[in-house]
């Protein structure tokens, strides 16, 4: 079975427990309570062997390394990356400048081969609808 790699913002953010229920495939999660070294080594397994990496980004994110994951991605595996930009969830909204980088990232994305998209459910249509390559 087909499976998608749940990459992203964490932070509490809720595009997880969003999206899960609309997926017609198998998915890993890497969100997890303890974050070890050994989780860290699954991570990286799930994220090279997935059919898909989805990279959701909300205003919630803290951190940039999941930038850097879905433009690397992006540039080695075009055809199994997809970003969602999420500008308001959870209450919380990018602002004017963080909204023009990040779309800056989605073209890089776009140009190298990804699929971009602005919501979960466009990325879990498109997910499901190609998943039988």
């Amino acid at each position: 079975m087909k499976k998608v790699f749940l990459g992203g913002t964490c932070n509490e953010s809720t595009w997880r427990e969003e999206i899960i229920p609309m997926l017609k495939i198998d998915y890993f999660n890497p969100v997890v309570e303890d974050w070890t070294e050994e989780c860290m080594e699954i991570e990286r397994y799930e994220r090279a062997t997935c059919d898909f990496c989805l990279y959701t980004i909300t205003p919630q994110m803290k951190g940039v390394y999941s930038i850097a994951e879905v433009v690397d991605d992006s540039n080695k595996s075009p055809e199994r990356t997809v970003l969602v930009l999420l500008r308001d969830w959870d209450k919380k909204c990018f602002d004017t400048g963080e909204w023009k980088s990040l779309s800056q990232v989605a073209d890089l994305v776009r140009n190298n081969g990804g699929k971009v998209f602005l919501s979960l459910t466009a990325a879990a249509d498109y997910i499901n609808n190609n998943n039988n390559n």
